[in-house]
């Protein structure tokens, strides 16, 4: 495993870092950046190919144990130089450049796999932690992956990255258009739910052991109407406080439960 020692902020390797925090998914070798020896242990435990390691001098320990391939470069750096490159404000230790899954349709819509198709089709979310939750959620829950249309932030958003605690490197992500999105869908016979407050079924009353996909709006203002329209029906989540809207992930979150409880309880 070659290891250098890096001393300047000029250093190519340490601007790539900066870049693949900063711009998340415009670095032109197509790797994104991680931070931390947590999120490092993950990505190596889904079988992410790590380009790059980057450890502050007197933290090497941390790499110890993770098995890093033979082939990694790990970099050696002052921890004030390190930080400088990171997006959290209280730094790790410990960063990387990793290539992400690859992901298809046949990911998403697995003909052999045995329950039926519970995809998120996320709709001009913009709060990178609410993305990440989510992306745990439908992990735990049993999710087959995720659709990110324009206007969702990015998944690789270092706080999206850091809230998934590493769903976000096993769970089948695309990001494709309205258009695309809703066609391989109705091809595959999924049904289409949009999430809504008002004028809408409570989700228990939905069929969630069937093939579906719940479209989950922005944060302020819900599933646009364009999109809502082109839905099989509406969702709701009954709520008897009075509470107007629930937190974007946590209703995610709810009904990717309800889909997980009806699909346990099925014949």
């Amino acid at each position: 495993m070659p290891v250098r020692i890096v001393q300047s902020k000029q250093n190519d390797r340490v601007k790539q870092l900066r870049r693949a925090l900063t711009q998340p998914g415009r670095d032109p070798h197509g790797l994104v950046g991680i931070e931390g020896p947590n999120l490092l242990h993950e990505a190596l435990r889904a079988g992410l190919r790590i380009d790059c390691v980057f450890a502050a001098q007197g933290a090497e320990h941390l790499l110890d144990d993770l098995g890093l391939p033979p082939e990694t470069t790990v970099l050696l750096l002052p921890r004030d130089l390190l930080a400088s490159a990171l997006a959290t404000e209280t730094p790790q230790p410990v960063a990387a450049l990793v290539k992400p899954p690859d992901w298809s349709w046949a990911h998403l819509l697995d003909p052999h796999r045995k329950t039926s198709p519970l995809l998120l089709v996320l709709a001009g979310l913009q709060d990178p932690g609410n993305l990440g939750t989510i992306l745990r959620s439908a992990e735990a829950f049993g999710a087959n992956g995720i659709l990110s249309l324009p206007g969702t932030v990015s998944a690789w958003n270092p706080k999206a990255v850091r809230a998934s605690a590493g769903s976000l490197f096993r769970l089948p992500l695309l990001t494709v258009s309205e258009s695309e999105c809703f066609q391989h869908l109705r091809e595959s016979g999924v049904r289409i739910l949009a999430t809504a407050v008002r004028d809408a079924t409570p989700a228990g009353q939905v069929n969630l052991a069937a093939p579906v996909a719940l479209i989950i709006g922005n944060e302020g203002s819900g599933v646009p109407d364009a999109l809502a329209a082109q839905a099989d029906t509406a969702i709701t989540i009954p709520c008897p406080g009075p509470v107007e809207s629930l937190n974007a992930s946590v209703a995610a979150s709810i009904l990717l439960y309800e889909a997980s409880r009806q699909r346990k309880a099925a014949p």
